[in-house]
Formats: C-alpha cells, sequence, structure tokens
C-alpha cells in the first residue's frame, strides 16, 4: 500500500497552517521521524525538520511529537506551522526571461537548468512564475491555481515552456495538453547502449513508496497506483558507454522521461535524484572514471531538453512549432563523449 499524501489546508481553529501531511504505509518498519520525512519532503534538511520538531511543529495522530519518535503504520502525521506556505505567497521578481514568442494570447519561454517553475518547498523565489507576475498583470490560473502555467518542467531541465496569458488560451492549451496533440520532444543522455532504434515505454507511474521525492513505474497488478505514462524513443547518436535519445511525450506525467528511461534500464547521465549521478555503464579503471567525474562537473544536472514544442494557436487555430539549441553544458558533454567513443574505437581496431 501506498503512503498517502493529503493536500495542503489551513486550520481555522488554531491558526496553524498544514505544510505536509502523510498517512504511514502498513508495512512501515519503525523508524525515525526525522529520517521518515528526510524522504518525504522536498529540499528539506535534518537540520530543519529537528528543529520543527523541537518547536512542536511535527504532530502524529493529532499529539506534537519530538525528532526521536518512531513512525507506525498508519500514522497520521502532519507538520504546522504559524505561517501559511510560502507557495501562497506569489510575490513578482524582475528576473530575465527569454521569451521566444509572444502575442496577445501566449507566450514561449525557454527556460534555463536550475530555474525553478512555481514556488514550492525550499524555493520560494527566483523561480519562472515570479517573473511572470512581475511581468504580466491578471494572469489565468491554471486548475491547481498557478498563474499561466499550461504545463511545467522539472528544474534542472532546460527548455521550451508555453504560458498562457488568457482564460481562453488557458482552457485551449490545456485541453490540447489533455489530449495529447500537443508536441513535446526532449533530448536526453543516457546511460548504456540502446539496442534498438527506435521504441515505446508505456508504464502507469506513480510515487515511489519508500521515496516520495521519486516516481516509478507501477505495472501488473500494482499499475492502478500509477496514473497512464506514455514515452516514445528514438536513437540519435550512439556514444559508447551513452547514447543520446529524442524522446516524444505522449502524456505529462512528473519526472516522465527519467522515470521511463530508468524504467528500461537506461538511467538519465547525472540525474542525481534517479541514481544517474553514479558511473552505472563502462570500465573500471581509473582514467575512465576521471573522464566521467569530468563529464560531471561540465554537465551538472540531469542530461534532458525541452527541444521542440508544438501547438495548436488558440486564437487562429495555426499550429506553430518552437525548436530551442541545445544548451552548452549538454553539448560540450556530449562533446566529450564524441572524443571518448572515438578514441575507444580506435584502440578497439
Amino acid at each position: 500500500m501506498e503512503h498517502t499524501v493529503e493536500n495542503f489546508s489551513e486550520e481555522d481553529d488554531n491558526d496553524l497552517y498544514e505544510h505536509h501531511a502523510f498517512v504511514v504505509e502498513k508495512g512501515q518498519k519503525p523508524l525515525r521521524i526525522d529520517k521518515y520525512l528526510m524522504n518525504f519532503v522536498e529540499n528539506a534538511t535534518r537540520n530543519k525538520i529537528q528543529n520543527a520538531a523541537k518547536n512542536g511543529s511535527i504532530y502524529v495522530n493529532g499529539t506534537p511529537v519530538k525528532q526521536n519518535y518512531k513512525v507506525k503504520p498508519l500514522d497520521n502525521i502532519r507538520v504546522l506551522f504559524t505561517h501559511p506556505p510560502h507557495e501562497n505567497l506569489l510575490v513578482g521578481e524582475a528576473i530575465d526571461i527569454d521569451v521566444v514568442y509572444e502575442d496577445d494570447s501566449l507566450l514561449v519561454v525557454n527556460k534555463p537548468a536550475g530555474m525553478v517553475v512555481h514556488p514550492g518547498h525550499g524555493n520560494y523565489s527566483g523561480t519562472l512564475i515570479n517573473a511572470l507576475i512581475y511581468r504580466f498583470d491578471n494572469l489565468p490560473n491554471n486548475s491547481s491555481d498557478r498563474p499561466g502555467l499550461v504545463h511545467r518542467i522539472d528544474k534542472d531541465t532546460s527548455g521550451l515552456l508555453v504560458v498562457a496569458k488568457t482564460e481562453e488560451a488557458m482552457a485551449h492549451l490545456s485541453l490540447q495538453f489533455a489530449e495529447k496533440t500537443s508536441e513535446r520532444e526532449y533530448v536526453a543522455l543516457v546511460w548504456g547502449n540502446i539496442e534498438e532504434d527506435e521504441g515505446t515505454v508505456e508504464g502507469n507511474i506513480g510515487r515511489h513508496p519508500k521515496n516520495r521525492l521519486q516516481n516509478t513505474v507501477f505495472i501488473g497488478d500494482e499499475a492502478k497506483k500509477g496514473r497512464p505514462a506514455v514515452t516514445h524513443y528514438k536513437v540519435i547518436e550512439r556514444l559508447g558507454y551513452v547514447t543520446l535519445v529524442a524522446c516524444k511525450l505522449e502524456t505529462g506525467r512528473t519526472h516522465q522521461i527519467r522515470v521511463h528511461m530508468k524504467h528500461i534500464g537506461h538511467t538519465l547521465f547525472n540525474d542525481e535524484r534517479y541514481g544517474g549521478e553514479k558511473i552505472l555503464k563502462g570500465t573500471t579503471f581509473t582514467k575512465y572514471k576521471q573522464f566521467v567525474d569530468n563529464c560531471f562537473k561540465v554537465l551538472p544536472r540531469q542530461a534532458l531538453h525541452a527541444k521542440t514544442l508544438g501547438f495548436k494557436h488558440p486564437k487562429t487555430g495555426e499550429f506553430l512549432r518552437f525548436n530551442s539549441e541545445i544548451p552548452e553544458d549538454i553539448a560540450n558533454c556530449i562533446e566529450k563523449w564524441r572524443g571518448y567513443a572515438k578514441h575507444q574505437e580506435l584502440s578497439d581496431d
């Protein structure tokens, strides 16, 4: 059984605001609550969690607990503070954004790696939404009350996003994404040599039962724990121990490409959250380890870029397609692997 996460809500009776809520799964072994929460609260440190416990902010079954409390199956854990969650307090910020296209209905933005799309735990400023609400008044809210956002990409993924400027554009574009008529193609560098030139990964995606900062694929009897997800991939270039691929999304689940590629044994290069920051393929030579470490330094994030975005314009009906350059960090990393693969071929001859 999966852990349950409840929605953020306001506690009217005692002026406390709920920031996190979890119901512990049936199979959970006894574990200190500070260690347990480390797996479930993004950007949390053990120190922050321990301080929250000291301040009486962590409740289990309605009672405040200390950091050494051992969680048990079906415990109801809530983290409450006297201030509302920061993501509810949106503030405009004068942040430069790379606008690829703009008209009265929408704009297309090329997001750099490292920029968070919307405020959340640990990232309350410097986000794309902070930049958008500084620049525009009255952006329409999506179904999650986030202004302008039709879809999102991860913090350390670079690339193209469409933003709606009117209610009509939001409704029209959201429907295209829901009905899978939009076009989204990513470029990824993955560990290992993908045998087939192209293929499709199908597997329902949901929260990882033991680490809520990850998602995972659920198949067979467990499929109902996730939501349907389909990724089509095509090999662009084989570079020895890594492969450059194009991935087309049919659905848009959180971390979809990262989860699907790991599921078929080809974790994204330097994807720390999913284990791609380890050497997953290759030799045991120290020289090779140094080479890979240098690649990690050149590309200090997962090798994923949202390269192509296409959709029907909500007003004109014209199909618009936008392409973006592969960013310098990924391009430099690919170049390093090209050199390595060539060197390997020469030494094999």
